[in-house]
Order: structure tokens, then sequence, then C-alpha cells
């Protein structure tokens, strides 16, 4: 792989024209070893630079970004204590002044002509990047060839959004390290920007030109919510629920062509970014989290794609995991929520039960109760189950008109009751699953309405939908966010209390 390119060169093609306002870097470490003195200053000959890292900032697209950018000509991007001075001091001084940060680490770790006081940097450098996003800043990470050791193990891996170059080798422990540690290689294939993105450590792999394109995108969602002039109404029901029939509800919302989330965000969401797993070593295709706008309000996508859910592949504990990234990501970023829900069911296997998958049910839909910003659920078709509720307790629910929600498959309802699954339509009726129903329930806010069936008229069905998304947002805004919060929890601490006896 070429040599990763220059750190101001980084920057010339990232920021806006001209826009760039280059922050002093720390002076030098102040030792006592010739030796090292004569290297710092080969460096600062070859490179220019005073340290292994530019800071600054800029203009992306027209929106202020601070930057932080490794160079790796200056003693291998190595961190010492000077570089990590630069660097701390440029994050708070983001965050003093409100600035998104665009990290662009590369580095082989720690300077090792510096010992442990330059390894026990990593912890400050952490601790600035925590209190920048606590602030509620945005923290975006393109980790670059090479990233590893500290740089890696701490600011490299802290990003809301991480993304990283082409082929980059990106991992703890180094290469050349590893096999004079081991006497052998490390296994090939393992530490590259490939492969992370596979096992979800990485949002995407992005190549250098693109990046600019990816981080305007980006901050355009994060940016405020256009303001609204008036907020309307939610429709509550579109019909009468005379006649209404929960079972073909089901059988509708099981037409294979039946438009779901990918239809949903390309029809009514703008500026979409799909991100990637939980950073933990797992992604699931079953759950889709993505950053996205809908009509002026930048927002956070938790989506179940129905079309990646099959008889192979069913949604598991990593899934819900992946929910609960998306939670967090919200709060962090301060964006509404948005909840898709449809879905066939959980997983039914010996790897979810061990996986924890009721546990991570009841972790998602705790931390959707408690989250502090607005959020809006959509029963977009199939509700089945542990996996359907755990994106259900929001603030506003809408459903579409044969969208429905249960506890079990109608089938299996059926297989309780009657003990075989032949009266799963007289289940699905008796269990009230249907919209209309869970709109007269207090179930649901708003029913989106199909005056034909989604599948026959499926881009307008995908449009209505994202109408009612914008609305119930435009509501939810305008509210205090206590008194939010309260209503939420009031909400479902009173449902079904009707029903129970004087």
């Amino acid at each position: 792989m070429p040599a990763p390119l220059a750190s101001r060169e980084l920057i010339e093609v990232t920021l806006d024209d001209g826009s760039f306002d280059e922050w002093p870097s720390t002076a030098r470490h102040a030792g006592d070893d010739a030796s090292y003195a004569a290297e710092l200053a080969a460096a600062t000959g070859s490179t220019g630079l005073v340290e292994a890292v530019v800071t600054g900032r800029g203009l992306l697209e027209g929106r202020p970004v601070a930057v932080i950018v490794g160079e790796f000509a200056f003693l291998g991007g190595s961190i010492g204590i000077a570089t990590a001075e630069t660097i701390v001091r440029a994050v708070r001084r983001a965050t003093d002044e409100g600035l998104p940060i665009l990290a662009a680490p590369v580095s082989g770790g720690t300077r090792m002509q510096e010992g442990t006081l330059a390894f026990l940097q990593m912890v400050r450098i952490s601790a600035a990047v925590s209190d920048h996003k606590r602030a509620g800043l945005a923290y975006l990470v393109y980790l670059r060839n090479p990233t590893t050791g500290g740089v890696f193990a701490s600011w490299g891996t802290m990003g809301h959004i991480t993304v990283a170059e082409p082929g980059a080798l990106i991992g703890f422990l180094g290469p050349r390290v590893f096999r004079a540690l081991h006497g052998e290689d490390f296994p090939a294939g393992v530490q590259t920007a490939e492969n992370l993105f596979a096992h979800g450590i990485v949002d995407a792999v992005v190549a250098v030109r693109h990046l600019r394109a990816l981080a305007a995108t980006v901050l355009d969602i994060l940016a405020p919510a256009e303001p609204v002039s008036a907020a309307s109404p939610l429709d509550r029901t579109v019909a009468s629920s005379a006649g209404f029939d929960d079972w073909r509800s089901v059988e509708l919302s099981r037409h294979r062509a039946r438009p779901g989330l990918r239809s949903l965000l390309r029809v009514a969401a703008t500026q979409v970014v799909q991100l990637r797993g939980t950073g933990t070593g797992e992604a699931d295709s079953t759950l889709t989290l993505a950053l996205a706008r809908f009509g002026g309000h930048g927002v956070v996508v938790l989506g179940q794609d129905r079309r990646s859910q099959t008889g192979e592949v069913a949604l598991g504990p990593a899934a819900l995991r992946l929910a609960v990234r998306g939670i967090r990501l919200a709060e962090d970023l301060g964006l509404p929520l948005v909840t898709v829900v449809d879905t066939p069911g959980a997983a039914l296997s010996r790897e979810a039960e061990e996986g924890g998958l009721a546990g991570e049910i009841g972790r998602c839909m705790v931390a959707l109760l408690e989250a502090a910003v607005p959020t809006v659920s959509v029963i977009l078709g199939q509700g089945t189950g542990g996996a359907a509720l755990a994106l259900v307790p929001c603030d506003l629910v809408l459903v579409a008109e044969n969208g429905w929600l249960a506890p079990l498959p109608p089938e299996g309802a059926s297989a309780i009751v009657y003990r075989d699954a032949d009266h799963a339509d007289s289940c699905a009726r008796d269990q009230r699953v249907g919209s209309l129903h869970l709109a007269e329930d207090g179930i649901a806010d708003a029913v989106i309405a199909e005056p034909l069936p989604a599948h026959a008229d499926a881009d307008a069905f995908a449009a209505r939908t994202g109408v009612a998304v914008e609305g119930a947002l435009d509501i939810l805004v305008r509210r205090n966010t206590q008194e939010r919060l309260r209503q939420r929890r009031r909400r479902y601490d009173l449902l079904g209390s009707s029903r129970l006896a004087p």
C-alpha cells in the first residue's frame, strides 16, 4: 500500500479551499537524550512540523469543523508527551468553541523514546475526547494506514462514527512487534480495514477522495433541525374499525413485495449514512443503523429490515446490541430517534439463547424508555414478539394500516390456545393485533393509510410514511424534555388499566 497521505495534504483535500486555520503545536519533549533530539530535528526537517500531528479548524462544505490529523512521516506518527498535549489542547478548544471534530490518526502507537510517561498520555487524550462527546459534540474518526497500538485503542476507537482507509493496517499489536514477540507472522487478513468492517468494528471503508463528501453529509444530518412554524396534529385513525380484519392485515404484511425499511429510506429520507456493527466485534444484517434526515430533522434510524430476515438469518442478540448502540448514539448527538418495526420474530436457536437474546430485548426496551431524545416508532409491517417489542416504547407510535403487533405470530398463539395452527385467523382477531385496534387500545397514536395495499402502491406508501414521521417529529421537538419523558412513562404505566376490575 502507498505511503499515507501527508497530514496537510489530507486536510487540503478534505476541507474547503483556503479555510484551514492551523493551531500551534506544543513545544517538543524536553529530554536530554542527544540521539532522540537528533531524531526529532530530522523529523522536523523532513516534514516541516514540530510534532506528529496537525490540528486546527476549517470549513467543510461551509460547516465549521475542527481537525486532528496524524503525520506518519514524523517518527511513524508516534505519540509522545508533546504530541498528546497538542491533541488534548485541540480537543478542548474544539469543545469550548462548540465544534465537531474530524480525527484522522495514523500511528505506530506510543513513542518508545519517551517510555511509560508517553504511554499514559493515551488516558489524557481519551478523557478529553470523552468530555467533548459528553458536551453533545460529534467526534468522527478516519483510521488511516497504519493505526495501531494505544492510538487505536484510545482515540482511534472512540468515534461516534468510525470509517477507515481501504487496505489500511489497523490493529492493537503491530505486525513487526508480534513477529518479534512470537517468532511468527500475525494471521494474514485480520488487521485490515475490510476485515474490521466485516466484524462491525468500523462503519465503512472509504477512500480519501470520498471522505469529504461523507463527512459533509454527516455534518448536514447533525445540523440543528429547521424551525417548524406549526405542528399539525396526527390523524388518529384512517377509518372506522367496523369491517376491519386483523388477519387480513397479517396476510398483507407478509406479501413478498411489501415495501420495507429500504423503500422508506430511499423514498422518504435524505442524506442517509448507514453505519455498521456494535463496535465490539459484531455485525448484524437484520437491523439497520443509519443517520438520515426526515424533512428538516436529522435523526438516528434503527430499522428492522424484513428482506434480510430469512429462515436461515433471523434477528439475534447482536441486532439488539446494535440497537442499543443506536440509542446511545442518538443521545450523544442529541438527535431524535426513529425505530422501524418489521420482523417475523427473533431467532429461535441455541446461539440466540446462549448469546443472551432475552436479556438484550429487555435492555433495549429500557434504553428506549429512558432515552432523553424524542423517539418515534413506526410499525411498518410484521410486529412479532420480543424482537418487535424492543423497538416500540417510544413517545409516539405510528402503525401502517396493515401493520400489526402481537406476542407471537398468530399461528403460534393458535398452537398455545387450540394446540394447532388452524385458528391463526381467529387468534389475530381476538388478540386485536391490527392497526386500528392498536390505535383504539392506546398502543398506537396514528395509523398510516393504505388506500391500496402497500405492495401495490410502494413509493406512495413510503412517502406517506415519511410525512407521518416528519409530522411526529415536528410535534415532539416542541415539547419540554422532562414533560415528554414523564408522558412517555405514564403512557406505558397506564396501558391496559381500563381493563382492570374496579
